[in-house]
């Protein structure tokens, strides 16, 4: 399948988007509107101040910082300027942002102020410029002082992004996004969720993250001006209000913010502005989308894929035949087949290895040829994750192959056994890893929250278990915890669930 656009840079995808769509009231955070046309005046002035520091082309940059406008005028900054953006969470350890500055050569790093103690401990003996603090460090505002910069000329196969990932099997690696992936993801989630009119988007993900990145370009292929409403971080009690007062019509959550919308008393609010909710980043149980649809009538909750490596899109709901269960259809540009372990290409219904691939895929891994080899081979991004398509190309995600269970020779995907113990009316949240045992190679145990009030025991969960799913796969033990462990992007922390139920295996 081939891109839905023509490859171009990002700035200059932005001047268009500029030039088509006006000057109209763009961004809110905490307060105050901001127009397209200062936003884009900003990071003209940005890209100046970044060059002025002696910011070169195809020099990376990290952006360390809490959701704010500037991190998005820093993309586009650094895009003018000709400069790769390397964003990270925040909630990075320092070893881990270390490992960063000095795996990218990164010549400069962007925080905002309450993190600037941590980033001048880590960058202390380091050649980075640090921006956007405090205290002898150069301000976002003299950054911005100057002149604006006019436009450096790259290729849209040069570097735009350089993100790392997650790092749960050792030491992050960076992907290699090029202007022309992240244009063509731009293009390709854009219209996967058109339709006709101004629309107000709520954006509580954080902006240094992947999906994040990703949603935040979709907006340069815009065919009407809309409106984003920017949340520093989420919390679900601050959402369901800008959701009120905004007349929110769309959001892009990931799974466990769904969960936490739904201790909410959202019948209480008037939402029924809200259309849309797209969730990705995570496997997504169909009972928690029903459920919040249930509570906001006139939502409807769409599932889609992806992951770093491909520009966090795969696949999406179609707008008008959504299935509940999968999460969608191959995106403009991508490429879907699975695979069994000898390579050759599984039929409809099967599962196995989802690999795809399209101009999404990242270039690579970063100076890692090696990893870049084993992942990226014969032009096919292999994902590890596992799945199956159904005859009209939907494709359903069963779970991740390095999570996968062998008990007594019998597969168990973790993700099985979480969706049956969500659908207990008291379960809120649940987590399912494998523990080693002498006897059947790995035991089954599952790790789950409750509704406030609940009474129900771990033994009761277990029984429950055993009604709705096979011998060979219910959980033998189900402890109850106050709230499941997440990783920094809010995905479950299976490797903090691994490391508790074999220290006491």
């Amino acid at each position: 399948m081939t891109s839905l656009v023509t490859a171009s840079t990002l700035s200059r995808r932005a001047e268009e988007a500029l030039e088509r769509l006006g000057d109209h009231q763009a961004l809110f955070f905490e307060g105050t509107w901001q127009t397209s046309g200062e936003l884009a005046a900003r990071a003209r002035r940005a890209a100046a101040g970044f060059t002025a520091l002696g910011v070169k082309p195809g020099d990376r940059v990290v952006l360390f910082m809490a959701n704010c406008p500037e991190v998005g005028i820093a993309y586009s900054a650094l895009w003018r300027a000709g400069a790769v953006a390397t964003p990270v969470l925040f909630l990075l350890t320092e070893d881990e942002l270390r490992h960063v500055l000095k795996d990218s050569g990164a010549v400069a790093i962007i925080t905002t102020p309450e993190f600037l103690p941590k980033i001048l401990t880590v960058a202390d003996g380091l050649p980075v410029v640090v921006v956007g603090g405090e205290g002898g460090t150069t301000t976002f505002a003299e950054l911005e002082a100057g002149n604006e910069l006019p436009l450096v000329d790259r290729t849209p196969e040069d570097l735009a992004a350089l993100l790392y990932t997650g790092g749960t099997t050792g030491r992050s690696k960076g992907v290699a996004l090029t202007h022309a992936g992240l244009d063509a993801a731009g293009a390709a989630g854009y219209h996967a969720a058109y339709r006709p009119g101004r629309r107000v988007g709520l954006l509580p993900l954080p902006l240094a993250h992947v999906y994040g990145l990703m949603v935040s370009v979709t907006g340069l292929h815009a065919l009407e001006p809309g409106q984003s409403v920017l949340m520093r971080w989420f919390d679900p009690a601050g959402f369901v209000s800008l959701v009120e007062e905004h007349r929110v019509q769309q959001a892009a959550l990931v799974p466990s913010m769904l969960q936490m919308l739904l201790t909410q008393p959202l019948e209480d609010h008037d939402l029924s502005c809200l259309e849309r909710v797209s969730s990705g980043g995570a496997p997504l149980a169909v009972e928690v989308a029903h459920e919040l649809e249930r509570r906001i009538p006139g939502l409807e909750v769409r599932e889609g894929y992806g992951c770093t490596e491909t520009t966090a899109l795969i696949a999406t709901q179609p707008v008008d035949d959504r299935r509940l269960g999968s999460v969608g259809k191959a995106v403009g540009g991508i490429e879907i087949r699975i695979t069994g372990p000898d390579g050759d290409e599984l039929p409809a219904g099967q599962d196995g290895e989802i690999c795809v691939r399209g101009p999404l895929v990242m270039k690579g891994y970063w100076q890692a040829p090696e990893a870049t080899a084993q992942a990226i081979r014969d032009g096919w991004f292999h994902t590890g994750d596992v799945g199956h398509l159904d005859e009209d190309g939907y494709l359903y995600v069963v779970d991740r192959i390095k999570d996968l269970i062998i008990r007594n020779g019998f597969n168990v995907y973790p993700r099985d056994v979480e969706d049956v113990l969500l659908a207990h009316p008291d379960v809120t949240a649940a987590a399912v890893v494998g523990r080693p045992d002498p006897k059947v190679g790995e035991e089954v145990v599952a790790f789950v929250s409750l509704s406030p009030g609940s009474t129900v025991t771990g033994d009761a969960l277990v029984e429950y278990t055993k009604e709705h799913i096979s011998a060979a796969k219910y959980p033998r033990e189900v402890r109850v915890v106050d709230s499941i462990p997440l990783t920094s992007v809010l995905k479950t922390d299976r490797k903090a669930l691994r490391a508790q139920v074999r220290g006491q295996g």
